[in-house]
């Protein structure tokens, strides 16, 4: 925590157990594991441009994951609230429209589906650099144990 911020946001997302309709008993995350790094970083300095963050949390898991697992983590602190819940949106919706992660849904029955996203984007922002402290971006976290949340 930081003394200076008045808001921290915490997004968790999970895997869910349905589908438009479609039981889902699972699903596999692929991902691109050197763009997506980079990807990561450069969207913390790209939010660091936007809002006056204290601190910034990226996690996106990989592998295979069961319903109720968390799948993505973002985490961010600010000022104020309003900034903090800004720039963590921000965050959660460039993850999901502009990284290298695909996501294959097994459903009941043991049939697999790649899941139809947003073709991956690019996002610039012009706005002025302002020094900012370091913080720690924690990128893609492999699936390793049954934990729920991996740094």
């Amino acid at each position: 925590m930081d003394d200076d911020a008045g808001g921290t946001v915490l997004f968790i997302g999970t895997v869910r157990n349905q589908t438009d309709g479609r039981r889902v008993k699972g699903l596999e995350y692929q991902v691109y594991r050197r763009m997506a790094q980079r990807k990561t970083a450069k969207l913390e300095k790209e939010i660091r441009k936007r809002w006056p963050v204290k601190s910034i949390t990226l996690i996106h898991r990989e592998g295979k994951l069961k319903v109720g697992d968390v799948s993505v983590v973002v985490a961010v602190s600010a000022p104020h609230r309003g900034e903090a819940f800004d720039a963590a949106r921000y965050a959660i919706d460039r993850i999901k429209d502009s990284f290298p992660i695909w996501k294959r849904e097994k459903f009941k029955g043991g049939r697999y589906a790649w899941v139809k996203g947003i073709p991956i984007q690019s996002h610039h922002t012009s706005i002025r650099e302002e020094e900012k402290p370091e913080t720690k971006v924690r990128g893609i976290a492999r699936q390793r144990t049954r934990s729920p949340v991996e740094a």
